[in-house]
């Protein structure tokens, strides 16, 4: 099968994750006979830096072309004082905006291996594995007017949705629901705000063509208090924008590393973005310490979603966990009793692990 990835590396440490990807992606296509084909483009603080926007418009035309992108991270203190529009997050929230990535996937499941870096408890955080679906083009983050007025001294943002944009992300969490544990967490804050109890009312409508789906709502500041008692609690997560890059960022210090977690902001086609989500690191910019294993897990999922290859995707997470569980780690993790190691000698570990143990039978199973 022939694929086309467009790769934006971003700031930071972004270059080297993807970097260290790509390579495991070339081992996937070496191992089962596809055809991967690369092409490179700017966006964020670099692309600034060299186009004087943080989102080309031959970035926005070649992801529009793609089967799939991958993202490195964006951001960095050498942008900090530029205005609002030419921050390098625009860049991303643009792209997103631009082709229409609507869902935004966070899974977040613990590694018995790194359940001593989390900041909770073992027993509290061992086994949780949950999947956080955060709607991405709409609410606060898009709404206007935003704006100063009153020479200043009063200021205006707009959280705004349509019944439509509420839908499509609900019915994305019930499907994913299904093939998960057919339990769903509607959060919000119906208390409070208009938008949410019509997202209440959506959830509702919807959850008759999911009969087989448990379904709850739960206020957003309960739900962030029981991610931290009772992670385990949860299977999926839907909610809207702000929320869900809220609680999804909370989430992530289950695994004890943001270098672990990846991400997945896709469209109802298939095309999708995938990218970790740790930032951009710049302190070790170029030093080759970065840990890939988020990226090369958003990876995964790219193969998973975009691409319908979840033979492969499954062979990449497993070979991921089997690398961590010989103790081979970058400095972030700090396995005890381990093998710290660079980041792009884990990434080569992966890909070596993946080389010596994809049979036949598996290769079999992708054209099954």
């Amino acid at each position: 099968m022939e694929k086309h990835i467009v790769v934006l590396p971003g700031d930071g440490i972004g270059p080297e994750v993807t970097k260290a990807t790509k390579g495991v992606l070339e081992t996937v296509a070496a191992q089962f006979g596809h055809s991967f084909t690369f092409e490179t483009h700017d966006i964020g603080g670099s692309a600034i830096d060299n186009h004087g926007t943080p989102l080309p418009e031959d970035t926005v035309a070649a992801c529009k072309k793609a089967d799939g992108i991958l993202l490195g991270a964006v951001g960095g203190p050498k942008w900090d004082n530029l205005p609002g529009h030419m921050r390098p997050e625009k860049g991303l929230l643009g792209i997103r905006k631009q082709l229409g990535l609507f869902a935004n996937l966070r899974p977040v499941k613990g590694f018995d291996s790194l359940l001593h870096a989390s900041p909770l408890k073992p027993e509290v955080v061992g086994g949780s594995d949950l999947l956080i679906v955060r709607e991405l083009t709409g609410g606060l983050y898009f709404g206007e007017p935003r704006e100063r007025r009153n020479n200043g001294q009063d200021v205006v943002d707009t959280l705004a949705y349509s019944r439509h944009e509420m839908e499509r992300i609900v019915e994305q969490a019930f499907q994913s629901a299904q093939v998960r544990r057919n339990k769903l967490t509607s959060v919000d804050k119906a208390n409070v705000l208009e938008s949410s109890r019509m997202w209440r009312e959506v959830v509702e409508e919807k959850k008759s063509d999911y009969p087989e789906v448990e379904v709850e709502h739960m206020l957003v500041d309960a739900a962030a208090m029981k991610l931290v008692t009772n992670p385990g609690y949860f299977d999926v997560i839907v909610t809207e924008n702000m929320f869900g890059d809220i609680l999804s960022d909370e989430a992530s210090v289950l695994t004890g590393s943001l270098g672990m977690l990846p991400s997945a902001s896709i469209r109802q086609d298939g095309l999708g973005l995938y990218e970790p989500v740790h930032g951009s690191a710049p302190d070790i910019a170029g030093e080759d310490k970065a840990n890939p294993l988020a990226t090369i897990l958003s990876a995964a999922m790219m193969l998973r979603y975009s691409f319908n290859m979840n033979v492969e995707a499954d062979e990449i997470e497993s070979a991921v966990h089997a690398v961590l569980n010989e103790k081979y780690h970058t400095a972030d993790l700090k396995i005890e009793g381990g093998t710290q190691v660079s980041g792009s000698e884990l990434a080569k570990k992966v890909s070596e692990h993946m080389s010596s143990n994809v049979t036949t039978e598996n290769i079999m199973r992708c054209y099954a």
